[in-house]
């Protein structure tokens, strides 16, 4: 779950990781007010979203009087930001956040997140922070080096210190890029955090090190050890149908295409819709059914995809075991089926506990199936309708 830049900052505050003062705003009013309790001499006004890449598409701007923080924050507010990770739909500006904009003599940038070659938390830092980044980063992987941390989330101080030297900090000012550091560390692992960006990291004209932005996701996974961020998924949650299919144990997440696909597991649902792309088709979601879900909440999510229109038929692949069986996951799309008006073709790979019982269920409440017993059959049937 991605966290605003403000929350994000509200966090890692509380951890002693230095921000610049600000406040959110939802409104010019409010923009002006906001501005004038910070008493500076000018100001950055942000939109805030969950979506990189707002200040190419004019989601930041500067005001160096609260009233200009104030016009800025009504050309920003409810506009649509579209930008290369919201897709081309993009998302709209609800607030702004206004706060003390810095100058700084060095943007770095610091990250924290799951080494994939260790599943092992690692720290990365460049001396090339700000705009643009990523495509920096891929053009020239050298400037990111890199520290590796226990599973704990523990560092040695030797070795985060001589991370920061790598990193390009001079030395007068490692005193305070390592607090700040440290504090991104524990946070990262109280909070089961799996990504942690700070972009950029500056280092200020008076000496200070602060976090100018910050971006911060937390482990969908770990949530039931929070209770605390149950209000924060809703608040934060900007598709409403990913939050319905949360809310009935389903992980879902839209991708555009037209074919729908029903699946238990996020290894076989990343596997499927690999499969179906090398095919020439397109997915209209990744659905990762949990082994908690009743056939009623597996009902609420096939409903999710015959209420898409885009959807043209539909790719059942289950494989039955412990705790999700296939006649489960059937009976929830018949049932799903019998309330809807929308009735696409279903092309169903059944495997593993209670295969032939589900198949039986498919026929009996007379379901517009076609059964196979192999993913590439199914896949070049349902990509051929």
């Amino acid at each position: 779950m991605f966290l605003t830049e403000n929350r994000s900052k509200e966090l890692l505050s509380g951890y002693g990781v230095r921000i610049p003062a600000g406040r959110i705003a939802k409104s010019e009013t409010e923009a002006v007010a906001v501005a004038g309790e910070l008493g500076c001499s000018r100001f950055a006004v942000k939109a805030q979203i969950l979506a990189g890449g707002r200040g190419l598409a004019g989601g930041v701007g500067f005001a160096n009087s609260p009233r200009n923080a104030g016009i800025e924050a009504r050309k920003i507010l409810g506009a649509r930001l579209v930008t290369e990770q919201t897709g081309p739909e993009g998302e709209t500006v609800e607030t702004v956040y206004v706060e003390e904009a810095v100058n700084f003599r060095s943007s770095l940038y610091f990250a924290i997140v799951i080494d994939q070659t260790t599943a092992m938390p690692a720290l990365l830092g460049s001396s090339e922070g700000g705009v643009e980044f990523e495509e920096k980063a891929a053009r020239n992987p050298d400037i990111l080096v890199t520290c590796p941390l226990s599973a704990d989330c523990s560092g040695d101080n030797v070795e985060i210190i001589d991370f920061l030297a790598r990193m390009g900090i001079p030395e007068n000012h490692r005193d305070g890029a390592f607090d700040l550091v440290n504090g991104c560390v524990k946070a990262f692992g109280d909070l089961d955090i799996n990504i942690l960006e700070i972009n950029p990291m500056a280092i200020t004209e008076s000496g200070e090190v602060l976090a100018v932005d910050a971006k911060i996701s937390l482990d969908d996974n770990a949530l039931f050890r929070h209770p605390e961020y149950e209000a924060l998924s809703t608040e934060l949650q900007p598709d409403p149908v990913e939050q319905t299919a949360r809310e009935n144990e389903i992980n879902f997440v839209r991708l555009g295409g037209d074919i729908g696909v029903v699946t238990n597991g996020a290894g076989l649902g990343l596997a499927t819709n690999d499969m179906l792309i090398d095919a020439g088709g397109r997915p209209a979601n990744f659905m990762d059914i949990r082994t908690t879900a009743t056939s009623l909440q597996i009902a609420k999510g096939v409903t999710l995809l015959l209420e898409d229109t885009s959807v043209k038929a539909v790719l059942l692949n289950v494989h039955g075991g412990g705790m999700t069986v296939c006649d489960t996951v059937v009976e929830g799309l018949a049932f799903a089926y019998s309330r809807s008006a929308r009735r696409p073709p279903v092309i169903a790979r059944l495997a593993g506990q209670n295969a032939p019982w589900a198949r039986t269920i498919l026929k009996d409440r007379r379901l517009p199936y076609e059964h196979f017993e192999s993913m590439t059959s199914a896949i070049a049937r349902v990509v051929s309708l």
